[in-house]
């Protein structure tokens, strides 16, 4: 996939600019322009520099000699193509690597995400330094199959808070501002699909970077989502476990193993009760998975203190 940028050539060099937002389309034909006029106009107002990186996900309709021909018209405009399709994580990563602001924001091109609050956010980042993200926490659910994903996306959140030590009002949105120069040493760990919006934000949180939320509405998407049920659960509850045990992985682990050592010896005196001087099978395996369980949440958690880039 190309990932050489495409901008005016009017476009301002000289100086890097404060904010990069990075936009990723995929088959948005219908309302990309409407999408990059409405960030455009809002950072305009603002009195912040920025850069806009469009990303075309190698669309399949439009998009992209859409945003081609937009170029003149958005001198803050980059545009970068890519040959084959890599996923909104992908772009995502992609795009903050290139990033020239400090502060970098993701959001959507399907109208959903009150893209000219986009100002709002960055702002709140510069007033208070002890936040290093804030979110754009949803106040209502307007995606496809609404009936599952909210109970799903409600179970899914409560296990990362669980997990994570932290309130989190909203684990996936899409749209967010963070300090690029934090981010850095967690963008490898970004998937490729749309479970990368809920790593970066257990990352920060996993490694005391403080988020602060703020409400915002959320729109019906234009166009057709993306967004596949029963996937895209699977994914976001595995990306869960896998943030977690990346970084603590007691939190998962060991729960689990002092269960089973409790229910092992709790076992093992009903056995001496019923049949003194003898332990059945099933006893002895779940105490001895107990204990194989503890010593490799206690191995995980040395991998993790000795690892010296993150």
């Amino acid at each position: 996939m190309s990932h050489d940028p495409v901008e005016h050539p009017d476009a301002p060099s000289l100086a890097a600019p404060l904010v990069t937002i990075v936009l990723p389309c995929f088959n948005e034909r219908e309302h990309v322009i409407e999408e990059v006029e409405r960030i455009c106009a809002a950072m305009d107002a603002s009195q912040h520099s920025y850069e806009l990186l469009a990303i075309d996900d190698a669309s399949t309709d439009d998009t992209l000699a859409l945003l081609v021909d937009a170029l003149p018209r958005f001198p803050q405009m980059r545009l970068m193509p890519f040959r084959r399709n890599g996923g909104s994580g992908t772009a995502r990563r992609i795009g903050t690597l290139d990033a020239r602001g400090e502060i970098v924001v993701w959001t959507d091109a399907d109208m959903t995400y009150p893209n000219e609050r986009i100002p709002e956010l960055v702002t709140m980042l510069l007033d208070d330094p002890t936040y290093d993200q804030v979110v754009g926490a949803r106040t209502s659910e307007e995606g496809s199959h609404k009936f599952l994903r909210v109970p799903a996306k409600w179970a899914i959140r409560k296990i990362a808070e669980r997990l994570s030590n932290s309130s989190i009002p909203d684990l996936n949105s899409g749209l967010r501002a963070f300090r690029r120069s934090v981010s850095l040493p967690y963008l490898r760990l970004l998937p490729p699909g749309f479970s990368c919006v809920t790593t970066i934000t257990l990352a920060f949180l996993s490694n005391q970077h403080d988020i602060r939320y703020v409400p915002i509405s959320y729109a019906k998407r234009s166009g057709v989502s993306k967004f596949h049920f029963t996937k895209d659960a699977y994914r976001y509850i595995l990306q869960v476990l896998r943030m977690v045990m990346y970084f603590n992985p007691l939190k998962v682990l060991m729960p689990l193993a002092l269960w089973l050592l409790v229910i092992g010896v709790a076992k093992g005196g009903y056995d001496m009760i019923v049949h003194p001087v003898r332990f059945a099978t099933n006893t002895v395996l779940i105490f001895v998975t107990g204990m194989l369980v503890a010593a490799l949440a206690l191995l995980a958690d040395l991998i993790v203190r000795s690892r010296s880039e993150v």
